[in-house]
């Protein structure tokens, strides 16, 4: 993930502009990005059935110059783990497993620090298993062949970093330890389970578990960007990432499983509510519950070598935001989030179309200061006569203009800054908006 104040992300206002839920203006908000060269793959919006925008943007394949669209298959990455959860909560209620069950249940060899490790635990990323992707040797090892016994192997004699059930960590090794108890548990590869007991069922032909060896009509290649411009992305074994980001889609086929997920075709109701209750940091079995402004996107985001991923629904207004990239970057969770925005019938402002207004230099004094995020993290403020600048931790010094007073936006990158005010009206902190966030901030 790039620096705060050094990715090019997207901030939602509020207001609502006569062109919000158009799929016209979605259109041109993902080509923004799209004409940058800052994503490249397919995009598909639908609202209470109604499919708003299905469209593709760039290349599946650069050398062949071959349109991406929305019948791509594009790798998954983390958006795999809520199949690898509606895998688990199938073979639940088949009486197969339990999700309070020790791990050792069903994997006996497992080491002893994972005795109170249950399969919930895993799940809601609570187990405390290290996070086999954040080793320092991952970038070696990812393009080895391997299996799931010999990837758990890879960790499983680490000690736990917290006690289960302590907190939530997110960690790609307890997903794998899930691949191997549905492999357990149903006697079958995961791959084949997924395609059996999901894909099949709901029609979704274009998905499945991907693999170097199989010859795949329409699938993607995934690129890089680099300083010269995009590079093909680096080589991962597809065995490596397992029930944690293995399975590959298509916006087409992604619709089909939120509309049979979200419509009760899929899951029992009280597995469906067990998927869907969030435990710790909003996240739930497979998926992120968010709440934002008094509405809820239950959603995933999905990062692999090449590939983006972001898909997310409101249940509320009944609205599925699919976007898939095979251009790494921030850009697929961004246009998801402005597109749910403007599905919802808000408003996204683009960065060239905010307009700076002059305040006087004594005015700009009054936001200078040091503004701390967290005990690590903060920006201070500076003003030069009509310049004001912000400058992030470890990071280089920005031009900050204002839109309005108290309210100020980057040029370079797509963030903005809120200060906030006393009942006395003095200036007390600031909220950071950036790449779907608020970030508080208190003036020190």
């Amino acid at each position: 993930m790039r620096a705060l104040l050094l990715a090019v992300t997207a901030f939602i206002l509020a207001a609502a502009p006569a062109r919000a839920q158009d799929p016209a203006r979605m259109d041109f908000v993902v080509r923004a990005d799209a004409d940058k060269s800052e994503f490249m793959g397919a995009v598909l919006v639908a609202k209470d059935g109604k499919v708003l925008l299905d469209r593709g943007y760039g290349s599946a394949n650069l050398e062949w110059k071959i349109a991406n669209d929305g019948d791509t298959k594009f790798r998954l990455g983390s958006v795999t783990k809520q199949f690898t959860a509606t895998a688990i909560l199938l073979l639940a209620e088949r009486g197969k497993l339990s999700l309070d069950a020790s791990v050792k249940t069903y994997l006996p060899d497992a080491p002893a620090s994972w005795d109170k490790v249950t399969v919930r635990n895993l799940l809601n990323h609570s187990a405390g298993i290290p996070n086999f992707t954040g080793f320092d040797d991952y970038g070696k090892t990812k393009a080895l062949a391997t299996t799931p016994t010999e990837l758990i192997a890879r960790f499983r004699d680490k000690p736990l970093d917290f006690a289960p059930g302590e907190r939530m960590d997110y960690s790609n090794s307890g997903y794998v330890v899930l691949t191997a108890i549905i492999e357990k548990a149903s006697g079958q590869d995961y791959g084949t389970f997924v395609a059996d007991n999901i894909f099949k069922p709901l029609g979704m032909a274009d998905s499945g578990y991907d693999s170097h060896k199989t010859v795949l009509a329409r699938r993607a290649s995934g690129y890089s960007p680099a300083s010269g411009g995009v590079v093909n992305a680096d080589y991962l074994d597809m065995t490596v990432p397992q029930g944690a980001g293995g399975l590959y889609s298509t916006t087409h086929d992604l619709l089909k499983w939120q509309t049979a997920m979200f419509g009760g075709k899929m899951l029992k109701p009280e597995s469906f509510t067990a998927f869907t209750t969030p435990y710790k940091n909003n996240y739930a079995l497979g998926i992120v519950v968010a709440k934002a402004d008094g509405k809820t996107s239950i959603e995933h985001s999905g990062g692999i070598d090449g590939f983006n991923s972001w898909l997310a629904y409101d249940p509320e207004s009944k609205v599925t935001v699919i976007v898939l990239a095979n251009l790494n970057g921030p850009a697929a969770s961004r246009l998801g989030r402005s597109l749910m925005t403007l599905a919802r019938g808000g408003a996204v402002i683009l960065p060239s179309e905010r307009k700076a207004v002059t305040l006087p230099a004594d005015a700009l004094k009054q936001y200078e200061g040091t503004y701390e995020i967290s005990p690590r993290f903060g920006f201070t403020i500076r003003a030069d006569g009509a310049r004001l600048t912000a400058q992030a931790t470890g990071q280089n010094a920005l031009d900050l203009f204002a839109e309005t007073p108290d309210h100020f936006f980057f040029k370079v990158v797509d963030a903005q800054i809120d200060f906030t005010r006393d009942a006395t009206g003095k200036i007390d902190g600031a909220v950071m908006h950036q790449n779907g966030r608020d970030m508080k901030a208190v003036r020190k």
